[in-house]
C-alpha cells in the first residue's frame, strides 16, 4: 500500500522482475527523475553499483533532496564512459501531475482493455501511480506491464 511517505519509493508489483536486483530504473527513480529534469541512461545505471542504485531508490522527493539528487548523479556520472548526465526540463505541469484530467494515453489505454477509470479514481491516485500509468501508456512503449499497471493501481 501506497502511502504520500513511501510514494518516492514505491516500486509495483509488476515491476517485481527487478526489484532487489534493480536491472532495470524503476518508475519510482524515473519519476524522480522527471521531477529534476536529469536524463539518467540505463547504462549509467548500470555501472552503479547495487547500494548506490538502492540508495536511488530510497532517495525522498521533497524538493531540497531533489535538489540534492541532481548533483549527487552529476557526481556520480561525471567520470562514466556515457558522460555526465544530461539535463532535460523540469516536470512541470504533465499529465500525471494533473489531477482533473485524465491523459487521452491513458484513457485510450483503458477503453482497449474494457478497464474503467473515473476522473475522482484518477484523482485519488498518488502521483506516482499517475506516472506509472501515463508512462506505460504512452505511445510507442512496450505495453507488456500494462495491464498489470491497471490492475494493481486500480484494482
Amino acid at each position: 500500500m501506497i502511502d504520500v511517505m513511501n510514494q518516492a519509493s514505491h516500486c509495483f508489483l509488476f515491476e517485481k522482475d527487478f526489484v532487489g536486483n534493480w536491472r532495470c530504473i524503476p518508475l519510482c527513480v524515473r519519476r524522480k527523475l522527471d521531477l529534476i529534469g536529469v536524463k539518467l541512461k540505463l547504462s549509467h545505471w548500470l555501472e552503479f553499483s547495487q547500494e548506490q542504485r538502492q540508495s536511488l531508490v530510497d532517495w525522498p522527493d521533497q524538493l531540497s533532496e531533489l535538489n540534492a539528487l541532481r548533483m549527487h548523479l552529476r557526481t556520480l556520472t561525471q567520470e562514466m564512459a556515457d558522460g555526465m548526465v544530461k539535463d532535460l526540463p523540469i516536470a512541470m505541469g504533465e499529465p500525471w501531475q494533473t489531477l482533473g484530467l485524465i491523459p487521452e494515453a491513458v484513457q485510450q489505454a483503458a477503453l482497449e482493455r474494457s478497464v474503467s477509470i473515473s476522473i475522482n479514481q484518477w484523482a485519488a491516485l498518488f502521483e506516482v501511480e499517475r506516472f506509472a500509468l501515463c508512462k506505460l501508456a504512452r505511445p510507442g512503449h512496450d505495453h507488456h506491464n500494462l495491464d498489470a499497471a491497471f490492475s494493481e493501481v486500480l484494482g
